[in-house]
Order: C-alpha cells, then structure tokens, then sequence
C-alpha cells in the first residue's frame, strides 16, 4: 500500500469510520451508523482538544482505516507522559495488506514525537487475532483491564 496517507479526521470521514467500527460483532451491537450526530459532536470535542488525534488512512481517496490517539501527562513514572492506542480498524477488504502495522508504526513513531516513554493500548478479550498482532509489533500483555459503564 504505497499511496497511503495517514491524515486527522474530518467530518466528512465520520460515515466511513462509523462503519469501520460497526464492522464486526462487538462493533455491531455499540455502533449506530444510522445516527451519525452523536459521532460528530464526539468529532468536534476531540478536533477541538490538542492532546487527542483522530486519524484515518486513506488510499486511493478511500478511507481504509482508522485510530484515535490520546497523549495523557502524568505524574507515575517519573512524571511520564504516555500515549494511549485507541478504535484501530482496518477495512475489512484491506485486512491483511499491512494497513494495520502502518498505522501503528504512525502512532508509535507519534508519540515518541510528542514525548511520551510509554504507549498502550486495551483489546477486546476476544480478540485473539489482535492480540497476535500487537505482539508481532513488540506490545506485550502486562495487565489486566477493567471497565466500569456510567
């Protein structure tokens, strides 16, 4: 995939990335493609914030995947900062193409650019081929995650 670019989203991206993100059972039952509004307002607030990056890859003028980087200072670690991998989706006819190690590779080589020490990410228990993924690309299974719904 030689013509990609990796760019921020725009709202006129929202309908590709939506469906990205409802393209598979999990992303079936929390996504509503056909109510975009709530998905434009969340656009707006992470546009508007500098330490969160929204992004898509697009090839050929096709928006082929996705992910939201989030840059979070902190004090543990020696005051680190720290990035956080978030909503990586590759499209469904291009899984499989490498997509999906580019995009990391940009959010990895991102938040050394903006000095963070530390990268994370969470993935569905269920996903077992993510899993294989992310540690073929050096992340490595170190804790256990919880969730709270409000």
């Amino acid at each position: 995939m030689t013509d990609l670019e990796i760019r921020p989203a725009v709202a006129g991206d929202v309908p590709a990335i939506v469906g990205m993100l409802a393209d598979d059972p999990l992303g079936a039952q929390r996504e509503s493609p056909d109510d975009l509004a709530p998905y434009l307002t969340a656009l707006e607030r992470l546009s508007a914030d500098p330490h969160q990056h929204l992004m898509v890859a697009v090839s050929e003028g096709r928006v082929v995947g996705t992910l939201q980087l989030s840059i979070i200072p902190g004090l543990s670690r020696r005051g680190s900062t720290r990035s956080i991998i978030e909503g990586v989706r590759v499209h469904s006819d291009e899984r499989g193409s490498g997509l999906g190690t580019q995009l990391i590779e940009w959010a990895i080589d991102a938040s050394r650019r903006q000095g963070c020490q530390l990268v994370q990410l969470t993935s569905d228990r269920t996903r077992a081929d993510a899993h294989r993924f992310y540690e073929r690309l050096g992340f490595e299974a170190s804790h256990l995650g919880f969730k709270l719904r409000l």
